[in-house]
């Protein structure tokens, strides 16, 4: 079996439970380990987790997304991804305490209303200048369309690197980025790719941030014809949420399949469009967990 990518994020996991426990901005707590490193090479699989089902198309979603430069959360919950919808209810109940005339919504009520009416969610959908804006709007630059051209033209710079973390721009984002940059690599004709992150979320969001990237790396190679080589995440504040332990717990019981393939069709990485097909995918069930926002 060629998946080490499942028995490596385990082994974070039970990093993770050993941790040291610390405060967070959610509130939640967290068991917290520092400075890690997960890779994987991308011949051995597509990177997603077996040892539990990973929303695959909700990933998918997202990172068209990013690379359409959004920062609405409309086109999320039109396309079923809402794994950003509290963060944007949870700024607009921010606004409610010192706003007078807005209706104090239900989460719910204000999902249905960014779905219904464009101009509330003109207005209370966008999470300001995050990811996408950075990825795609730096002061005017597409940062994914330089190094698309660096790479067709100078693959061995050593300065093809995407940054999220605009310092001129953090306070306007309703979160700051947790992956905050990535940087591309290439050599004997194929590409790696290595992100960097602040803060893990390591029960639910890592397994997102790997298949995400992973979906990055073969989208630029689409675009550039070069080979996938390897996938590698940088990870500091790496944690297992207080509410999540027992889940951790559970996967680390698991066995793991081997990794699925992807196939590409119709790309066109500047503009957020590809199909993507997920091919021969074996998984055990998912895990419910709380999202903290």
């Amino acid at each position: 079996m060629n998946n080490r990518l499942d028995d490596n994020y385990k082994a974070l996991l039970g990093a993770c439970l050993s941790g040291v426990e610390k405060t967070d901005r959610t509130g939640t707590g967290t068991r917290s380990i520092f400075g890690r490193q997960i890779r994987h090479r991308m011949s051995s699989g597509f990177p997603l987790l077996t040892t539990k089902k990973v929303a695959f198309k909700t990933m998918v979603t997202e990172l068209k997304w990013f690379l359409k430069g959004d920062t609405n959360i409309k086109y999320l919950v039109d396309n079923n991804c809402n794994i950003w919808n509290g963060d944007a209810y949870k700024a607009y109940q921010r606004a409610c305490s010192w706003m007078l005339g807005l209706d104090d919504y239900t989460q719910e009520e204000f999902i249905n209303k960014i779905k219904t009416d464009n101009d509330f969610a003109n207005e209370w959908g966008d999470l300001g200048p995050i990811y996408g804006a950075q990825w795609k709007k730096w002061d005017g630059i597409d940062q994914i369309q330089e190094i698309i051209n660096t790479l067709k033209t100078n693959p061995d710079s050593r300065r093809m690197l995407v940054s999220a973390w605009n310092v001129n721009y953090l306070d306007e984002m309703t979160l700051p980025p947790c992956h905050y940059g990535f940087q591309c690599y290439v050599a004997n004709g194929k590409l790696s790719l290595m992100w960097n992150q602040r803060s893990v979320d390591t029960f639910l969001g890592l397994p997102f941030n790997i298949a995400s990237y992973g979906l990055l790396l073969l989208l630029l190679c689409e675009e550039t014809g070069l080979e996938p080589g390897e996938l590698i995440g940088n990870l500091g504040d790496t944690h297992l949420y207080s509410n999540h332990l027992s889940q951790a717990e559970e996967q680390l019981s698991r066995e793991p399949f081997e990794l699925p393939t992807v196939k590409l069709s119709n790309v066109d990485i500047l503009n957020g469009e590809f199909d993507v097909e997920l091919v021969d995918y074996k998984s055990h069930s998912s895990i419910k967990a709380p999202l903290s926002n």
